[in-house]
């Protein structure tokens, strides 16, 4: 038996066939409003205590750009995780690390990813990169509300452009207010120390895995001084999230290639007076 809200002549439901945008935003806001998740509000009143995700670095290289993450949520004072992923792939060529309210800022990512793989299947083609970085824009600012109310998410987006053949580097603010940085950039509460870091430690002509010791050295950086941040963890082995965008796309540094660097890291900071040094 047909289920009830069915259509008797058997055509599929409008939202299946009306002509629309690309957007799979669009459609969800014409077709299935309550399943968005920007635009909503909290009731007035305390804000509930969630888990924060802090902190993302990114720096570009030559032929692309690396961005990486840490571990560590925090609750209040607590440590609500010690191995959240703050880092993903939005797309083939692009990635987006995530800070501040860790619940939103995850459904805030797989919508985003969903947008981006719903245009490309409506107009056959790649998004372009900036037009990636404005899509998320638009989506920030449609959780103005919440940003309001203390549930504030502010990414960091980056991804390698095909028509520039370079990797560039987004950052936003919770108004929705899109930036593009140069040659690297840090979001979350370890970023002012991560910023130091990365402008000590990067230089023109990096190869990749240049770019991937100067990210870690900087979260080490951040977790120094900064509580809700976590280094790389050697007892658990626990290392942070490291992702390199290049023209072969989204590649995932994986964990040996990590405990080499880690162990790298460590080594230099031990031998420099733990700053790092001069990596060239």
């Amino acid at each position: 038996m047909p289920p009830e809200n069915s259509d008797p002549s058997g055509r599929l439901p409008l939202a299946f066939t009306a002509t629309g945008n690309a957007s799979f935003l669009d459609f969800l806001a014409a077709h299935a409003p309550g399943m968005l998740p920007i635009g909503r509000g909290l009731p007035v009143g305390e804000v509930p205590a969630s888990p924060h995700g802090t902190t993302i670095v990114a720096c570009s290289f030559e032929g692309g750009v690396v961005m990486a993450g840490d571990r560590r949520a925090t609750m209040g004072s607590m440590i609500a995780s010690r191995e959240i992923e703050k880092v993903f792939p939005a797309d083939e060529y692009s990635a987006i690390g995530i800070a501040g309210t860790a619940g939103l800022a995850l459904e805030l990512v797989r919508l985003f990813q969903l947008e981006l793989e719903h245009y490309e299947k409506i107009e056959g083609t790649l998004l372009s990169l900036d037009g990636k970085a404005n899509r998320l824009a638009t989506m920030i600012r449609g959780s103005l509300g919440l940003a309001m109310q203390g549930l504030a998410v502010v990414p960091l987006f980056a991804g390698y452009d095909l028509d520039r053949r370079a990797g560039r580097i987004f950052s936003y603010d919770v108004t929705g207010g899109r930036y593009e940085e140069r040659e690297h950039h840090s979001v979350g509460s370890g970023a002012v120390f991560a910023r130091g870091s990365l402008k000590k430690l990067w230089w023109p002509g990096m190869t990749p895995s240049d770019a991937v010791r100067t990210v870690l050295h900087a979260l080490v950086d951040a977790a120094d001084d900064d509580s809700a941040t976590g280094g790389p963890d050697l007892a658990r082995r626990i290392w942070p999230v490291v992702a390199t965008v290049t023209a072969e796309g989204y590649r995932r540094v994986d964990d040996d290639a990590l405990t080499a660097a880690v162990v790298e890291v460590e080594s230099a900071r031990r031998a420099t007076g733990a700053t790092g040094g001069d990596q060239r």
